[in-house]
């Protein structure tokens, strides 16, 4: 009986409740007309909500009668918030709601909705300076997503690069002060990863994956709109992190794997206070990992928090910090000498024992990074934005730094083995100031952004120089026994050598060097639509470049002036679907002045240089098909360098700005989603790299040594079973290859290379609505590969990883 009673009141209550309640739907386009899938829906101050489809719909039901603001807002876009008061049994239909595009800020990033095409993201706030979509921009960038590192079980930097287009490790991460990130060839040109959201970021260690919410691989000379301090001539890399969304959630993974690698990894985030104004996350690491050789290793952690404030509807604050704490074995290098030539021409000649590192894991180098960045949006109307943005970042070495160079005057290919103990520290300050609008002139329509820009860099090095320690050859056989350690290191005195100087490290001097120099920029850059199909990009920076040099010698300051122009133009084919495009782009290097003049001869005289120029051309086809499961690029560049400045071969104690380097090639991309459940992306890129003006005989008409191989790809694929007994499970299978590269290619010392390589990687996983187990297995074959820039760096034999990630 009492049974009976409850059931019966039981279901009144829940019919009069559903009886009160309503539904909203409506369906969310751009300002193209285009669906916008994912876009993140919510009545304020309930827990209400969803998210459109892929024809950007949406439907929210069992809502309580009354009055809300529901809120739509979507990464790149601005916000929008509507009134809307439900009655009983009532539904909604708000029809189509149009989202405008606007600047990335931390208040707008939300969690997307499940994307198709996991591997591609192709619109981003941050390679424009607007919010430009793939698809309608006139450059050309590949990115890496968090999606694609997830299923790759990814724990380092350079590992997550090699799913960029066009990208190879020239030089592992060294940790020595002032360049001790590492270094990358990009379309024929060496760059350091250097930009963090947008801003400069600078590292003299690894950069941790953990904290990766994709890396943006911006493709051409780019110093219209980011300078030539933190870019290349063949581009630069963008390291976006995570940041805060609407909503509580959290991750916590374990990654173990071979050479004793362990990984704990933290991701919390939360709303701070009842309005929902206010978001706060967290992501944590911790990383430990020995080498594959007799010694080395690298321990790091780092804590990043992250806060976004939505004063209200035009005021917007974030906040992001970084802070890392770490410690390295230098990676084994063995430097080849670039003026005098050596008995091996290859690694079969010099017979060269990859196991061994030629240090110890009591010669360590300490790497601590602070990045922080503030932002501040404001909305002047509905369309001009104002962007404020501070960062600055520091850097520092501490430890000791070996390293093994060929003097080609030893038998047997024997190497001489260097220490320096490092103390450096490098700080930046960076403040942009961005007026970003979308507006209309004479009917045609404008997104542009007129930006100031002000960086100061001061770098401080109290290292000493290197000592001599021993020679060693290629298969280890040394010229002495005595124990590599910090007190030997210091106090012990090898016997003076012809390739070095009789001294123990603690009798060396220690360097007294204090250097700054700053930027004041001022840039614009405009997007012009004639017509829905036609645009066209013009960009113009004017940079001023003012150098102290040693702020204890005057005689090398110096300022120098530079213009960066940049025009594009793009046609849609197919609206929204194929995109034609041309491009011109310039890029810049303030040279700083050098003295001239034999010393003992007379007094040396200050040579100024004008800056080196880089002019690149380039047009391609870009597309985005079949609702965004088939995207991808092809393209062709032609670089060219002039104005470098080079050492006077027929004057040591002159230089003279004659170099002229001409790089060109191919680069293919594609990302594919045919199937549910099937996920695909290939690269593919050519480059001819060439000096093709110098009064230097050694390198005229040979390819640079910093343009790394010719021919690079890389492929990734995964399935996810999309069937009930096998739903959850899935597997994975890449590949990574290079042809052979040159790591010595001068006239009178002959050539050096590096074979070709291919290697295979392969996955297996199962995913739940909470977990996520993933088991990885690289360099199936247990290929033994090497990299270089000048150097021989072995590269990691067969290793598995074994991952566990629950979500809540």
């Amino acid at each position: 009986m009492r049974f009976r009673l409850f059931l019966t009141t039981f279901l009144f209550v829940f019919t009069t409740i559903n009886a009160q309640t309503g539904t909203v739907s409506g369906n969310v386009t751009d300002g193209n007309n285009n669906p916008v899938m994912g876009v993140n829906i919510m009545l304020l101050g309930t827990s209400l909500g969803g998210e459109t489809d892929f024809d950007g719909n949406f439907s929210i039901d069992k809502i309580p009668s009354g009055d809300y603001v529901l809120k739509l807002s979507y990464l790149g876009f601005k916000s929008k918030e509507i009134g809307i008061s439900v009655g009983t049994n009532q539904t909604i239909e708000l029809g189509k709601l149009i989202l405008y595009e606007g600047n990335e800020v931390l208040s707008e990033v939300v969690v997307q909705g499940e994307r198709r095409n996991k591997f591609s993201r192709k619109q981003t706030a941050y390679v424009a300076k607007l919010p430009l979509r793939d698809i309608e921009n006139t450059q050309v960038y590949s990115t890496v997503t968090t999606e694609l590192l997830e299923s790759q079980v990814v724990t380092n930097f350079d590992d997550a690069l090699k799913n960029a287009t066009g990208v190879e490790n020239l030089w592992a991460s060294t940790g020595r002060g002032g360049d001790g990130a590492g270094y990358y060839a990009l379309r024929g040109f060496s760059v350091q990863p250097q930009l963090v959201n947008g801003l400069p970021g600078l590292t003299n260690g690894t950069i941790n994956p953990a904290n990766i919410e994709r890396i943006e691989v911006i493709k051409g000379p780019s110093a219209t709109l980011f300078g030539n301090a933190v870019s290349s001539y063949g581009g630069l890399i963008n390291v976006v992190t995570k940041k805060p969304y609407i909503g509580t959630g959290g991750s916590l993974s374990y990654t173990a794997g071979s050479f004793g690698l362990n990984q704990i990894v933290g991701d919390f985030n939360t709303a701070l206070d009842k309005n929902e104004n206010l978001y706060f996350r967290l992501n944590s690491s911790y990383i430990t990992e020995k080498s594959f050789q007799d010694a080395g290793f690298r321990k790091t952690f780092f804590v990043a928090p992250s806060l976004s404030y939505r004063v209200n509807n035009r005021l917007s604050f974030s906040f992001y910090g970084e802070i890392t704490q770490a410690e390295q074995t230098n990676p084994t290098f063995l430097f080849l000498n670039r003026n005098a030539p050596t008995e091996a021409q290859n690694l079969d000649e010099l017979n060269y024992n990859n196991k061994l590192s030629f240090t110890s894991n009591e010669l360590t180098l300490k790497n601590p990074t602070q990045n922080y960045r503030v932002e501040m949006d404001y909305k002047l109307s509905d369309a001009w934005q104002s962007q404020t943005l501070l960062s600055t970042s520091a850097t520092s070495t501490n430890g000791y730094y070996t390293y093994l160079f060929e003097f080609g005057i030893l038998p047997d290919d024997a190497f001489t083995r260097f220490v320096s103990k490092q103390n450096s520290k490098t700080n930046t300050t960076d403040i942009q100031q961005n007026f970003i609008g979308d507006f209309k002139v004479a009917g045609l329509r404008n997104r542009m952004v007129v930006g100031l820009d002000y960086l100061n860099v001061n770098t401080t090095d109290n290292s000493s120089g290197f000592v001599f320690y021993g020679n060693t050859t290629p298969e280890g056989v040394a010229s002495g026994d005595n124990p590599f350690t910090p007190d030997v290191v210091e106090d012990d005195t090898f016997p003076l050598s012809t390739a070095g100087v009789d001294a123990a490290l603690e009798d060396v001097a220690i360097g007294n060097n204090n250097s700054e120099f700053s930027i004041y920029s001022l840039y614009v850059s405009d997007v012009i639509n004639f017509t829905p199909k036609l645009s066209l990009m013009l960009g113009l920076r004017l940079d001023r470049f003012d150098n102290d040099g040693d702020l204890l010698n005057d005689e090398d300051d110096f300022e120098q002036t530079a213009l960066s122009p940049k025009v594009g133009v793009l046609y849609q084919l197919i609206e929204n679907k194929i995109s034609l495009f041309t491009n011109y782009q310039n890029g810049f290097n303030n040279v700083a002045p050098r003295l001239v003049g034999d010393p003992e001869a007379g007094p040396q005289t200050l040579q100024t240089f004008d800056p080196e120029q880089a002019n690149q051309f380039e047009g391609g086809l870009k597309a985005n098909l079949f609702a965004n499961r088939l995207t991808g690029s092809i393209s062709y560049y032609d670089i060219t360098v002039k104005n470098r400045v080079i050492q006077d071969p027929s004057n040591p104690f002159n230089f003279i700005a004659n170099g002229e380097i001409e790089s060109k090639g191919l680069e293919v991309e594609l990302n594919a989603n045919p199937i549910d459940g099937l996920n695909i992306r290939g690269g593919y890129s050519y480059n001819d790299s060439k000096t093709t003006k110098t009064d230097d005989p050694l390198i005229l008409n040979k390819r640079p040594l910093e343009a790394g191989p010719k021919n690079l790809y890389n492929f990734w694929t995964t399935y996810a079973f999309q069937n009930e007994t096998l739903r959850g499970f899935g597997l994975g299978f890449g590949l990574n290859g290079a042809s052979e590269r040159f790591v010595k290619n001068y006239t009178t010392t002959g050539d050096f290379t590096l074979p070709a390589y291919t290697v295979y990687n392969a996955s297996a996983f199962y995913e739940a609505d909470r977990y996520r187990i993933s088991l990885k297995l690289n360099n199936v074959t247990n290929l033994e590969y090497y990299k270089g820039w000048t150097t021989i760096n072995p590269q990691q034999p067969r290793g598995v990883l074994a991952n566990v990630t629950y979500k809540f």
